[in-house]
């Protein structure tokens, strides 16, 4: 049994449509308008137990409504999911001890309180057996290094100790589904991948399912396998990781070391150029054209090393971001 499926889920707001001017305000007391806008439209998806799965998407896709509506936060306009066989929005016990939702922008801890207090708190509330809570709070903060930070107000510590600590929390009561919102947003590469690093162990380790979303494109290379993206409310790709750049990338990134100390200066009708370091560079090349390229290359200049290789998948996911409907009518052609 899967451990998360979505069928046709969707979410709607009203939302009130203020205008500009005064006279327009005093109207807007006596006849408000209102714009539905579709936070999430028809969405489905299946999540097998102990996958860990990228949900991608531009600012405003439905990433975040999507995880609210799966930790029961919001109830849906339309569809049906469950999670572990429960329905998240009947928000019943037994679901909520069995799984977490951890926020990067929101936090869970008590702000002028040690991180230790807060997670006293988190026994209480989940009722841990107190020998598995110590047991499990000293595993957690040996994995994340902080176990000599607990007793520190939460205010005093760095933004990444402080997601660390928020990890810990999320996970002293063993949830089976972790939901993850932009958990490295805004940290230094070395808390980024101290994060990394624990939540790669850690899944392997418990086979917990995971959902991530990220604008941070190394979280994605480092954890996921599979991705789910997202945009404008609609599903646009769910498959391998792998496949994203051949699917939606049209073009490869040729590398060129020339044997002299020039690069030609007719490189352009070969392909895009956009890195010269002379005797090096650098061309976009459709992918169709790649074999054409590089034999005409070859043929008319003496090269000492030659390199194909595809985009960088930050590249290609903020292209498709940019451009939904040329990506959406190439993603219908797959």
């Amino acid at each position: 049994m899967p451990a998360i499926e979505v069928r046709h889920l969707s979410k709607t707001y009203r939302v009130y449509h203020k205008r500009e001017g005064l006279w327009d305000s005093v109207r807007g007391l006596l006849r408000r308008q209102y714009k539905t806008v579709e936070a999430v439209r028809d969405v489905s998806f299946t999540i097998e137990s102990g996958e860990m799965v990228a949900f991608l998407g531009p600012n405003g896709a439905g990433k975040t409504t999507t995880l609210k509506l799966l930790s029961g936060l919001i109830v849906p306009t339309g569809g049906a999911a469950t999670v572990l066989g429960y329905v998240p929005w009947k928000r019943e016990h037994a679901y909520r001890r069995r799984f977490s939702l951890v926020m990067g922008q929101k936090n869970q801890l008590w702000w002028d309180l040690p991180a230790q207090e807060s997670f006293i708190l988190h026994k209480e509330i989940y009722r841990i057996d107190p020998e598995q809570f110590v047991r499990r709070r000293d595993e957690l903060t040996d994995l994340l290094q902080v176990r000599q930070l607990v007793s520190q107000p939460v205010r005093e510590l760095s933004l990444g100790e402080r997601m660390r600590m928020e990890l810990i929390a999320a996970l002293l009561h063993s949830p089976e589904v972790l939901l993850l919102d932009e958990p490295t947003i805004g940290l230094d590469v070395v808390s980024q991948r101290k994060v990394q690093e624990f939540l790669k162990f850690y899944q392997a380790q418990r086979k917990i399912t995971v959902i991530l979303t990220s604008h941070y494109m190394k979280d994605v290379e480092a954890l996921c396998r599979r991705a789910v993206i997202i945009n404008q409310g609609e599903i646009k790709h769910d498959g391998p990781l792998a496949e994203i750049v051949e699917r939606f990338s049209r073009n490869k990134v040729v590398h060129l070391q020339f044997a002299g100390t020039e690069v030609p200066d007719d490189l352009a009708s070969f392909g895009h150029v956009f890195d010269v370091e002379p005797p090096r560079a650098r061309l976009e090349v459709p992918r169709e054209r790649i074999a054409e390229v590089l034999t005409a290359l070859l043929a008319r200049y003496s090269l000492e090393d030659v390199g194909v290789q595809e985009r960088p998948l930050e590249e290609v996911i903020a292209e498709f971001f940019t451009q939904p409907e040329a990506a959406g009518a190439e993603a219908a052609l797959a």
